[in-house]
C-alpha cells in the first residue's frame, strides 16, 4: 500500500468512479466525496467486494458550494498524508441555447460553480502541500466542450472552455515546482448524464478507458507531462 493518497472528487459514479477504482487497484489509498452520501456508501459497499484491503476514505459534500469545497480540502488535509494525484472530476451537464436560458443568469453561474470553481476551490487549499513535496500530479476533467463549441452547449461550453483555461494557467504556473498539471478532455462518455440515450455503448467512450489513460499519465516519469489528454470514441463525436 503506498503512502501517498490520491484524490478524486465526484468519485461515486461515471469517470470520477472508473478513477477511484483503477487506483485502488494499483495500491493507493483513495479520498473522495460526492453529493450524495447513499452514493458513497454504494461506492464503498462496491470497493469493499471488487477490490479486498482496500483503502478508501469518502465525504459527502456538494463542490458547488465554496464551503463545502473548502471542508472537503480539510478533510483530506487532516488525513496527514501527501498527496499523489488531484482529480478534479466533480461536474454537471445542462445542455440549452444561451439564449434559452434564465435572463437571471442563473444556469451559468450553476455551470460555473459546478464544473470550474470546485476545482479551483479545492485545489487552491492543497497547493501548498503540492509545493512543499514538489512533487504530484493535477489532473482536470474537462471535455471536448472545452475545444469546440456545440450549439446546444449553453453555459456548459462557457464553464469548461474556462476550466482548460484554469488548467493550462496551472501548468505554466508549476512547471518549475515539479507539480504536473493535465487536462483530460473525454468526448461522450457512457455514464449516467446520457442515461435514456438510446445509442449504441460503442457511440460512446468508455468510463474505464478515461481512467487508464489519466493512471498511465500518471505512471509516466517525472520529467515528461502529458498536457492535455483528447479522448473521442473511435467513431467521432455523436450528432
Amino acid at each position: 500500500m503506498s503512502e501517498k493518497i490520491i484524490v478524486v472528487t465526484g468519485g461515486s459514479k461515471g469517470i470520477g468512479r472508473a478513477i477511484v477504482l483503477r487506483f485502488l487497484r494499483a495500491g493507493y489509498p483513495v479520498a473522495t466525496c460526492a453529493r450524495s452520501a447513499p452514493d458513497l456508501a454504494a461506492l464503498t459497499t462496491a470497493v469493499a467486494a471488487a477490490v479486498p484491503g482496500a483503502v478508501l476514505h469518502t465525504l459527502p459534500a456538494d463542490l458547488s458550494r465554496a464551503e463545502d469545497c473548502a471542508r472537503f480540502a480539510a478533510f483530506v488535509r487532516a488525513l496527514g498524508q501527501p498527496i499523489a494525484v488531484l482529480v478534479n472530476n466533480a461536474g454537471a451537464f445542462l445542455p440549452g441555447r444561451l439564449q434559452d436560458e434564465p435572463a437571471d443568469g442563473s444556469q451559468l453561474r450553476q455551470m460555473l460553480a459546478v464544473n470550474l470553481l470546485s476545482a479551483y476551490d479545492v485545489t487552491l487549499p492543497l497547493l501548498p502541500g503540492f509545493l512543499a513535496q514538489g512533487s504530484g500530479h493535477i489532473f482536470t476533467i474537462c471535455s471536448t466542450a472545452s475545444v469546440t463549441a456545440y450549439p446546444n452547449g449553453g453555459s456548459y461550453g462557457i464553464a469548461k472552455h474556462a476550466l482548460l483555461g484554469f488548467t493550462k494557467n496551472l501548468r505554466e504556473e508549476l512547471k518549475p515546482s515539479g507539480v504536473r498539471v493535465t487536462a483530460v478532455l473525454p468526448g461522450p462518455t457512457l455514464t449516467a448524464s446520457w442515461a435514456g440515450v438510446e445509442l449504441p455503448a460503442e457511440r460512446f467512450v468508455q468510463a474505464e478507458d478515461v481512467a487508464e489513460a489519466v493512471f498511465s499519465a500518471y505512471a509516466m516519469s517525472p520529467h515528461a507531462v502529458v498536457e492535455e489528454l483528447l479522448i473521442r470514441p473511435q467513431l467521432g463525436d455523436l450528432g
